[in-house]
């Protein structure tokens, strides 16, 4: 078998790739995958993250789903620092790679089924969901917070799903679209082992376009942590076949607000806000459900955590966009952290740092001043 989708915790192997948790003991699931790496199976002449299909063994070529996602550019910024700019992704955030993953696996079987996906999300996630849903044509019905961003909320609603606000925390969202309903089926992207899996194919990405040579850090925005597990098990799959020597450090960024793994991760004790009015509105999981799963990950690949404070991710927004790079303030989060990093000493040449750009700006509310 070329893939197992195994629980995290008592490791029964789940029989359906619809299922999003165990049916035994309720806990995450994760992919297992028994594909070796290898530089010769990439599909050169696809530029996307489709030229990695060989290592996706559970989507048949036939069935891909796609909206051209994928292979963003990996800007050079100075000597040692580069941009992974996924705001460029067709409907503006990483998150097409989990969707087109997803989507593509599983479209078939709610088709026969005659059902319609359900999914929670903060905006990127949803919109990413509807927009491939649609290109399937397949329904779809997002639960959104009662304060979803107005641009995201458009986007959804422009892609053709039905969209559902619920009022109360990101949890109760959560809890709203994971209700049976006749024909529902959940394919939350937080809890859906493909989705996250779909993420492996960034960190492929930033290996390649550096030809192999992986950089010394990599900072990344975190909230329910899709990005994080998806670019660490990317890099491990590389390092498992002996593509890359060594692992990236992992830099997890999250705001002062909502910083549930920096908190643990730390051993320090969190108590979320009740209100949050961070900027940085795409990264608002203040319990994740995979909370345990990221901190084990982390250390594993000896990461590092950071917080940031509102005015840092402000003035990093405005930075990165007086330089031609209009991101919304949540992807902003991880060059703020990166800016307050102390910097020792001058770095050799290849020690490089890259820093993932998750959102465009496009979907921001925020007026310049």
């Amino acid at each position: 078998m070329s893939y197992q989708v195994k629980c995290t915790i008592c490791r029964r192997e789940a029989p359906s790739l619809i299922d999003y948790k165990c049916q035994k003991c309720g806990s995450p699931l994760d992919v297992k995958l028994n594909v070796t790496f290898n530089i010769g199976g990439i599909q050169t002449d696809i530029r996307g993250a489709w030229r990695y299909v060989k290592f996706f063994p559970y989507v048949k070529a036939s069935e891909i789903v796609t909206l051209g996602e994928g292979w963003t550019p990996l800007v050079k910024f100075s000597e040692n620092l580069y941009f992974k700019l996924e705001n460029l992704n067709p409907t503006g955030s990483f998150k097409d790679r989990g969707s087109t993953v997803l989507i593509s696996a599983i479209h078939k079987q709610i088709k026969a089924s005659g059902g319609y996906i359900a999914e929670d999300s903060s905006g990127n996630a949803g919109a990413s969901m509807a927009a491939y849903a649609a290109r399937a044509g397949i329904k779809a019905k997002i639960y959104v917070p009662e304060g979803v961003s107005g641009p995201k909320f458009n986007q959804i609603m422009f892609y053709g799903a039905e969209v559902k606000k619920v009022a109360g925390s990101r949890s109760r969202v959560a809890d709203e679209a994971q209700k049976t309903e006749e024909g529902k089926f959940y394919v939350g992207h937080i809890l859906h082992p493909l989705f996250r899996d779909g993420i492996r194919s960034l960190a492929y990405e930033i290996a390649e376009q550096l030809g192999w040579e992986v950089p010394e850090k990599i900072y990344l925005p975190v909230s329910a942590g899709t990005l994080l597990l998806g670019v660490i098990n990317g890099f491990k799959h590389l390092k498992e076949a002996g593509v890359i020597k060594d692992l990236p450090k992992i830099v997890a960024c999250q705001t002062r607000q909502v910083s549930p793994l920096y908190q643990r991760f730390k051993g320090l004790p969190y108590h979320p806000p009740e209100k949050i009015d961070s900027i940085a509105d795409a990264l608002v999981s203040t319990n994740p459900p995979l909370l345990e799963l990221m901190v084990k990950s982390l250390r594993e690949v000896n990461g590092d955590a950071i917080t940031v404070e509102e005015e840092e991710i402000h003035q990093a927004f405005k930075r990165l966009a007086r330089t031609g790079i209009y991101v919304e303030p949540s992807s902003a989060v991880a060059y703020a952290a990166y800016q307050k990093q102390p910097r020792k000493e001058a770095k050799p040449r290849k020690k490089k740092t890259v820093i993932i750009l998750t959102g465009t700006g496009l979907k921001t509310s925020i007026k310049p001043s």
